[in-house]
């Protein structure tokens, strides 16, 4: 048996369990994101996410959703681990690149005067695909916004967003033949200029409390249909997220919270 720290950790209420895997090695993460994910007889979690070594940044980052699928990029976790790095003393640095699946992200930790990370900044990159989909019958919305972040989205537009149900809609649509590789599917309401509330269904783990691409892909959205401007306030469940499109480097910026949990021990054979 060998005993594993882990923090557990959220941004916006997406949680995942984070290892650092330049201590500890972790040969089968699709099968501990599953056990340890799971609420009630596990940790409990939306994932597990696998922090190591780079040979093209500084640091990397694998994510493994709660079906044990893995996930090229997500944007709350980027934030924890830019938190976590900063906090266990493994870098000092407040411009970390991080490799994923998606590509190399830059994170901008802001450094409190207790020399804690209470949120950050990244670099979402560039996004691309953007386009307006139909969707055919049966699925209850008959057209979105297709976005990719590095990971795909389709973001569908509401009147009313609490009046639907993520749960059925979007477990058909993260199928949907438009998107061979399943998508997350995000229902979003505009409230006011610079204002969107949006819930995520994701692909591998279902209604979370926040998805950071999604929030990035929901105002990406609503600028190219016109609906807002380059800097949006993406209200979710868990939280708010300040997203800003540069019009110049045509990158997106995302800046969010980062809360450690707590830490713990568990076995793995």
């Amino acid at each position: 048996m060998i005993h594993v720290r882990f923090a557990k950790m959220h941004g916006a209420g997406n949680d995942y369990i984070y290892v650092n895997t330049m201590i500890y090695s972790i040969d089968n993460p699709s099968e501990l994101a599953v056990e340890w994910s799971k609420p009630h007889v596990g940790i409990g979690s939306d994932g597990l996410v696998l922090i190591g070594a780079s040979k093209v940044a500084d640091f990397s980052m694998r994510i493994f959703n709660a079906d044990g699928s893995e996930a090229m990029m997500c944007g709350n976790a980027s934030r924890c681990v830019g938190k976590y790095l900063y906090e266990e003393g493994l870098t000092t640095k407040t411009t970390v690149s991080l490799e994923t699946l998606s590509g190399i992200k830059i994170l901008h930790p802001h450094i409190s005067s207790e020399n804690t990370v209470e949120s950050v900044t990244v670099d979402m990159g560039i996004p691309s695909g953007v386009r307006e989909v139909e969707l055919g019958s049966g699925y209850g919305f008959t057209e979105g916004v297709a976005v990719s972040m590095g990971n795909p989205h389709l973001v569908i537009f509401v009147d009313d967003i609490s009046k639907v149900d993520v749960a059925a809609v979007g477990s058909k649509l993260e199928y949907h033949p438009l998107f061979p590789d399943r998508v997350n599917v995000e229902f979003a309401q505009v409230l006011e200029e610079g204002k969107i509330r949006m819930r995520v269904w994701e692909r591998g783990s279902g209604i979370t409390q926040a998805c950071g691409t999604g929030a990035c892909a929901t105002a990406v959205a609503a600028m190219f249909t016109k609906r807002s401007s380059n800097k949006s306030s993406v209200i979710m469940d868990g939280g708010t997220l300040q997203i800003e499109y540069n019009p110049d480097s045509l990158h997106v910026n995302m800046t969010g919270p980062a809360v450690r949990v707590f830490d713990g021990e568990i076995k793995i054979s």
